[in-house]
Order: C-alpha cells, then sequence, then structure tokens
C-alpha cells in the first residue's frame, strides 16, 4: 500500500526542512522565510528550539545572500518565530 506524502504547510504556505533549516513560503512568490534553529533543549524525549533566528528573504536568485535579507529576528520557540513569520510573509506579499 503506496503512502501518499502530504505536503507540511502552516496557515496555508507550505514548509520544508533541512537539517536545522526551515524555510517557509514558495520560492515562486518574492519573498520567502528562512528560520534557522540556533540552540535546542531536552524536554522528556524531545529537542525543543529554545533559540530560532529568522529572516524575511527575497528569493531573487540574481542577489547575493546578504542582499536577500529584508529583515530579521531571533525568537525563544519555534512557536513564536512562526508566528512572527507567517505575518512578516504576509504583509510582504500583499504589499506588492
Amino acid at each position: 500500500m503506496a503512502v501518499d506524502k502530504i505536503p507540511l504547510s502552516y496557515k496555508g504556505r507550505p514548509l520544508r526542512r533541512k537539517d536545522n533549516l526551515i524555510y517557509y513560503g514558495s520560492m515562486a512568490d518574492p519573498y520567502i522565510i528562512m528560520m534557522q534553529v540556533l540552540d535546542t533543549q531536552k524536554v522528556d524525549d524531545l529537542e525543543v528550539a529554545t533559540r530560532v533566528s529568522l529572516q524575511l528573504q527575497l528569493t531573487d536568485p540574481d542577489l547575493k545572500s546578504r542582499d536577500r535579507v529584508v529583515k530579521k529576528s531571533e525568537k525563544t520557540d519555534l512557536y513564536t518565530a512562526m508566528d512572527l513569520a507567517a505575518v512578516w510573509l504576509d504583509r510582504a506579499l500583499t504589499s506588492k
């Protein structure tokens, strides 16, 4: 029996994870959010993020990586970072 892969999403936008990096949004849009888990803490049997860096970035491939960053912040947990990321991305994509 084949298992269908359901893409992970948050508030209607795709999420992709590679090691400690989480990308939120679509590369087809002009902006995405990149989150990096900087520190984790063991709670029972789970690793929980205790420090997360997030950046609102342009998706233009012609720009250098440091020139793509529009906004950046650091939060103390993943939930707060995801909430801020959703607001930043919504505002950036609706302003143009």
